[in-house]
């Protein structure tokens, strides 16, 4: 099974940025807990700053990979592109959100891709990647 993580704008900074929000930990320290807790699922992880090689990418593994986790950053509330790949992909793909977006600032309140998503998973830290495995593998 493959499943490819997608983080967008600024998640390059994790254990960086906001520690009281995103906390202390760097996506990829993460990504090493993740992928030993799911040995046999092949989790290839992309980061990019850039709303287009976002998409890119989607289109690049959306017809061949069993799922995709995406965490779009603030693309989430401005991007019908967003939206629009996402609809146009074979796969399921499961919008993530480390912090619960709905306690913080009300423009976070409105995604633009959730309808798009086979589901939402938000406010569970770091660890809200592994439920999205977790779904994607219930999902099958």
């Amino acid at each position: 099974m493959k499943i490819q993580i997608i983080n967008g704008p600024n998640l390059n900074l994790l254990g960086v940025r906001e520690p009281g929000i995103y906390g202390n930990c760097s996506f990829e320290q993460y990504l090493k807990e993740l992928r030993a807790h799911f040995p046999d699922i092949k989790l290839p992880y992309y980061q990019s700053n850039v709303e287009g090689l976002l998409i890119d990418k989607m289109q690049e593994v959306g017809f061949d990979y069993d799922g995709i986790i995406l965490n779009a950053g603030a693309y989430t509330h401005t991007s019908v592109a967003l939206h629009d790949c996402i609809r146009s992909l074979k796969c399921p793909v499961v919008e993530v959100h480390i912090s619960n977006v709905h306690q913080r600032e009300e423009f976070r309140h409105h995604s633009m891709i959730s309808s798009a998503c086979k589901g939402v998973i938000c406010g569970f830290g770091l660890d809200s990647y592994r439920l999205a495995v977790e779904a994607l593998l219930a999902a099958r």
